[in-house]
This record gives structure tokens, sequence and C-alpha cells, in this order.
């Protein structure tokens, strides 16, 4: 007689909230809770994860996993977490901490790679050999999966597109005119990244620049569909600035499609004019879309977290 299979506990940790699910099976998810992340202290965090599995999972599934997708690094090497949004895990090993607490497997994962794995196994990517996966939301992250399964680089970074400079700063700004946009500071201590110009608050720094306005990106966005001659220039400049580095990613990957989370994912025309500079510039000349809205945006996390924990534990069987 089988052994039954436990499911998958997964639990999507941000700055904010904690979201709580159960996969019974690959392609299933079932929401249970929802609570407040107490992101700076680590013997609070602790209870609320060992509340949320008393609360929901049965006393018999002690061998079931728990996995986690956060907002913040995992150091491949030894699973040491950093995150700027939940302080109280920054140093932790935490998958191995929380696995003595909580009495159970625990495996943890970057949200940005959860989303790409749930991309790759379970959204748009599905039966793709190379995806590369770009956040696009308040700031810019990626990550890279390859035949279904996560690229874990040095240090947890892989995919970080963001923190690499802009190769081209003197660009078009309509009419034939051209530009020249510095090499803005960033947070990582660099000059010149891509996340200064590319998530939604560096458009707005480029539209503040070009034009000397303070517009929100959803105002920019907005005026650039009613055809607006400023957002028109703003936006000119900034595909060229996020393609450029789009494309050397795509040609280095050789990702057959580049699924988009992040709010301006939610952007239709933002996106196909996005996949219209990329294919441009790239090596491989689709004929098809190749920079896509991801599908698994709502729920990425979780279903990621659900990916890697199945992954993990059949590598461990093997």
């Amino acid at each position: 007689m089988m052994a039954t299979v436990p499911p998958i506990y997964a639990v999507d940790i941000g700055g904010s909230f904690m979201k709580f699910a159960v996969s019974a099976e690959p392609g299933a998810l079932r929401m249970l809770d929802r609570i407040e992340t107490p992101a700076g202290s680590w013997p609070d965090f602790v209870s609320a994860l060992s509340s949320l599995v008393k609360r929901h999972v049965p006393a018999d599934q002690a061998a079931a996993p728990l996995a986690l997708s956060i907002a913040g690094l995992i150091d491949p090497k030894d699973g040491v977490a950093t995150s700027a949004n939940i302080p109280c895990i920054t140093g932790r090993s935490l998958a191995r901490e929380l696995s003595v607490a909580l009495s159970r497997p625990v495996f943890a994962a970057n949200d940005a790679d959860c989303l790409t794995l749930a991309e790759a196994n379970e959204g748009v990517g599905r039966g793709h050999a190379v995806v590369f996966c770009a956040i696009m939301g308040t700031g810019i992250g990626g990550g890279l999966a390859i035949d279904g399964r996560l690229v874990k680089g040095a240090g947890g970074v892989t995919g970080e597109w963001g923190h690499a400079p802009v190769l081209n700063t003197t660009v078009d700004f309509g009419k034939g005119g051209t530009v020249h946009v510095p090499r803005f500071y960033c947070g990582c201590g660099q000059s010149g990244c891509v996340d200064t110009i590319g998530g939604a608050r560096g458009m707005e720094r480029l539209h503040t620049f070009l034009h000397g306005e303070g517009c929100t990106s959803h105002e920019i966005l907005d005026a650039w569909s009613s055809g607006d001659a400023k957002a028109d220039g703003t936006m000119t400049a900034y595909l060229q600035l996020l393609a450029d580095p789009l494309s050397l990613v795509v040609n280095i990957t050789g990702a057959s499609i580049v699924p988009v989370g992040g709010g301006l994912a939610s952007e239709p025309k933002l996106i196909a004019a996005l996949d219209a500079a990329v294919r441009k510039r790239i090596l491989n000349r689709f004929d098809h879309p190749l920079v896509v809205p991801a599908i698994r945006q709502d729920d990425g996390g979780l279903v990621g977290a659900a990916v890697l924990a199945r992954q993990e534990q059949q590598r461990a069987a093997a």
C-alpha cells in the first residue's frame, strides 16, 4: 500500500502580512489565513508561524513541510537570510532554525525566486526550458529557472538585473531629440542601477528629472495613454533605459519567455511596449511576445514556495 504524501503548507511573508495556504498536490492551492508580520521580533515571528501551524495543520501531519516565500535573500551556501523589510530574520539560518522551532521540515526562498518557480512550473513559463522572471514593482528584481528549477547564485543573488548600471544614458526624448540621464545613486551603494529608473519610484524620478514635475507612476502612465507629450517623452526614455539591460539578460540567459511580476505588470500598454523594444535588441528574433505579464501574480509566492518544497524533497529522496 502506497504511503500518503503529506501536503505542503506555504507562507508568503512580506514586511506587513503573512499569507498562509495549503497545497495538497501540484497545481492545487487553498488559502487558509492572513496575519500581520511581526517583522521586528524574532520570538514573535516564530510565535506567529507556530500559531498558524497549530490552527491549520492537523496533528497527524507532523511530517508536512512548511515552505516560505520571503521578502529578502537566502544564501544557498548556509541558508542565512538578509531582509530589509523583515529585519528580525537577518543573519539567521532561517529554514534550519524554524525547522527546529516548529518541529517539521522548512524550506525558504526569496519572493522573486518563488514567483519565478511558479511561472516556470505552473504559469506562463510552463514548457519553456529557460525562464527569466522580471519583477517591476516599487523597484526592480528577478529570478532565473532552467528546466523548472531555480538557478541559485553565490549569496543568493541570481536574476538581480535591477542592480547593475543602466547601459545607455543618452537616450531619445521624442521627436528626434536626445537627453543625457545621470547615473542616480542607488540604495545598494552603486550609481546608475536599473532600479533607480525602472521601478515605479524610478519612473517618477525620471519624469521629475526630465520635466521638473512630481507625478506618481499611475499619473505618468495614465497621461501617456492619453497622449500627453511630457509623459510620452518620459516613457520614450524609460523604455530605452529598461529595454537595453533586459535585452542583455535575455541574450546571456537564453530565456525564451520573460514573465513580468510586480505592480507595473498590470499595465498592458507598458509591457507590450517593453516587449517590442526588447525583441528589437536581441539576437534571437522571436515572432511572438517574449516579455509578458506573469499569470501567478496573486499567489506566485505561495505556489512557488510549494514547488520549491516538492523539488527539495525529491532531491533529498533521490
